[in-house]
């Protein structure tokens, strides 16, 4: 196992140090940091972004309105997930409005919440309509397929609703979640630093990458974007954790 885990991580330092060489070359070919600057340059831009006294107001801002969308979207989510997985008739209701919301282009719903909203909300309100359908598909699909056997033995037996939830339905439903969130975390961080650029609040992420690329500072573009994906990678990280810690505690409890 341990070989096999070693074996891995050299696969991904293999494949980072081949997007820095693609990167590399490129630069070297194109020969124009207005244009490709190389890795070198951008690396001194993240430094010089860390040393920026609105670097963490900057990145405070973005991760406050991530985390508010995500917290809105995760609780509308769980409520309506559950229901529409019990009940069939609320889930045939339910559905197309998912399948309305997942499918209409990003940038047609940042278009309309600039017109709603306050520009310190359009990026909140783009968060909870992209991760809403993600998470809450997932609890449907995962209260779905739950072994209704165990659902009516349990009452048969009188067994209490709150063991029925924390014993069957949590440990089942669970991986469903987790991918869930992981699937509209992923998506959701990039629609909101989108959000961000075309609302333009005073301060995130899409509001300082849009002022670099308006003065051609494409190695701070390039930065700003490596950060967005360091936070993204970091949340991903923290859900795995979770995951890891309840899936412990789920084989614990059985």
């Amino acid at each position: 196992m341990k070989v096999s885990i070693s074996k891995n991580k050299g696969y991904t330092l293999l494949s980072v140090l081949f997007l820095l060489g693609l990167w590399k070359a490129g630069s070297m070919i194109i020969a124009s940091d207005l244009i490709l600057p190389t890795p070198e340059d951008t690396a001194m831009a993240v430094i010089e972004l860390f040393g920026d006294p609105a670097f963490l107001r900057v990145i405070w801002a973005t991760l406050l309105r991530g985390i508010t969308g995500f917290a809105i979207s995760f609780v509308l989510a769980v409520i309506l997930g559950i229901t529409a997985g019990i009940h069939e008739g609320f889930n045939a209701f339910l559905r197309p409005i998912l399948v309305t919301i997942r499918s209409t282009p990003v940038i047609s719903l940042i278009l309309l919440a600039l017109i709603w909203f306050d520009v310190g909300q359009v990026p909140v309100f783009i968060a909870l309509l992209t991760m809403f359908p993600f998470i809450c598909t997932n609890i449907i699909e995962g209260i779905r397929n739950v072994d209704q056997k165990l659902i009516v033995m349990a009452r048969v037996h009188r067994v209490k609703a709150k063991h029925i939830i924390q014993d069957i339905y949590l440990p089942a439903i669970s991986p469903f979640i987790f991918s869930g969130v992981s699937s509209a975390m992923g998506f959701g961080w990039r629609a909101i630093i989108i959000g961000e650029v075309l609302s333009q609040p005073q301060y995130g992420i899409g509001t300082f990458m849009q002022n670099a690329q308006t003065y051609l500072i494409v190695d701070k573009v390039i930065a700003w974007t490596a950060i967005a994906i360091l936070l993204s990678y970091l949340f991903d990280l923290l859900i795995r954790f979770i995951e890891r810690k309840t899936l412990t505690w789920k084989t614990a409890g059985s």
